[in-house]
């Protein structure tokens, strides 16, 4: 470490990243190389988990997840970076102006600054067999699995915020999609027209379960008994349950959206709190890894900049440093 840029040792870390994620271990990458004392605690819970590869991830497309977080670990020790297994379960400023975080374990960890990058929980809707099969043939995003199921039978559970728009979409990746509306109730005239102009195909009724051959999806089951052939499901979340304990203990302003709330950060990633970042799921349903490691970046740099320029501030006024 580089002692004159190392101005203040009076906390454990001058960065700790609550979470180990895409968009966590980026925020440590670029913290790591800016000679700052960072700790990454994790708890083990990335989003993307059940799903064999990652897509549209330029130079990683295809890549399995945990390769990628494994690679992403081994980069950031190699600047000094610490890593650990756990769970951040309190949270609150410590007088200083900066915070103390408890772990699940019991031990306490002193924080100039927070980067926090706990992601998300997909709620699933309540359908018989369909969590078991999510990341499979049960999926979410046509970016993400598209390609690798394009001209497939397609269902699509509609939501009830938007029941239209995921069946529209998808509809770019095969000529035949089913949206099957199942609770979200009717459909305006707009969509019901942009769905027959899509060749889309409506079913009203309930969705009970699927029919699986084989371990492979072969059909959406209906409360009138009936079975619809697919073979791929689309499936967004009824809702988003954001991992944001933290930011919530902190009081940080969250924003609420059809999906469920989200913290409010500006275009680096800051929260209302001084001091706290956040960035990745946490912060939006639309993080996927390549965005969630760009916003840890910028998340990253803009926590790094602030302290180089508070610290040069303090020492310019003949003030402690920190």
């Amino acid at each position: 470490m580089n002692a004159h840029l190392d101005l203040d040792s009076t906390y454990d870390y001058e960065a700790v990243v609550v979470g180990g994620g895409a968009a966590g271990l980026s925020a440590a990458l670029i913290l790591g190389r800016s000679l700052r004392r960072t700790l990454v605690v994790d708890a083990g819970q990335p989003r993307n988990a059940p799903a064999a590869h990652m897509q549209g991830v330029l130079s990683r497309d295809g890549m399995s997840p945990a390769d990628f977080l494994a690679a992403g670990r081994a980069e950031i020790a190699a600047y000094g970076v610490e890593w650990r297994a756990g769970e951040v379960t309190g949270a609150a400023p410590d007088g200083r102006g900066g915070f103390t975080l408890t772990l699940a374990d019991g031990d306490t960890v002193g924080a100039r600054r927070l980067v926090v990058t706990t992601g998300l929980v997909d709620e699933l809707p309540r359908i018989d067999g369909l969590a078991g099969r999510w990341g499979r043939d049960v999926l979410h995003c046509p970016y993400c699995h598209g390609w690798e199921v394009r001209g497939e039978a397609f269902g699509v559970i509609a939501h009830p915020a938007m029941p239209a728009h995921q069946a529209l979409m998808v509809a770019h990746w095969s000529e035949d999609v089913t949206l099957f509306l199942h609770t979200a109730g009717e459909l305006s005239e707009h969509d019901a027209a942009l769905l027959d102009a899509a060749g889309v195909r409506v079913e009203r009724g309930e969705v009970t379960g699927l029919a699986v051959e084989d371990d492979r999806l072969t059909g959406v089951r209906l409360a009138d008994g009936r079975t619809v052939a697919r073979s791929v499901l689309f499936a967004g979340a009824s809702r988003l349950a954001a991992r944001d304990g933290v930011l919530r203990r902190l009081g940080a302003e969250l924003r609420a959206t059809p999906f469920g709330e989200f913290v409010v950060v500006d275009e680096t990633g800051r929260t209302s709190v001084p001091g706290v970042w956040a960035a990745g799921n946490v912060t939006g349903p639309q993080e996927q890894v390549v965005n969630a490691v760009s916003r840890g970046y910028r998340a990253g740099a803009a926590l790094n900049a602030e302290l180089v320029f508070a610290d040069l501030e303090a020492k310019a006024a003949g003030r402690p440093v920190g």
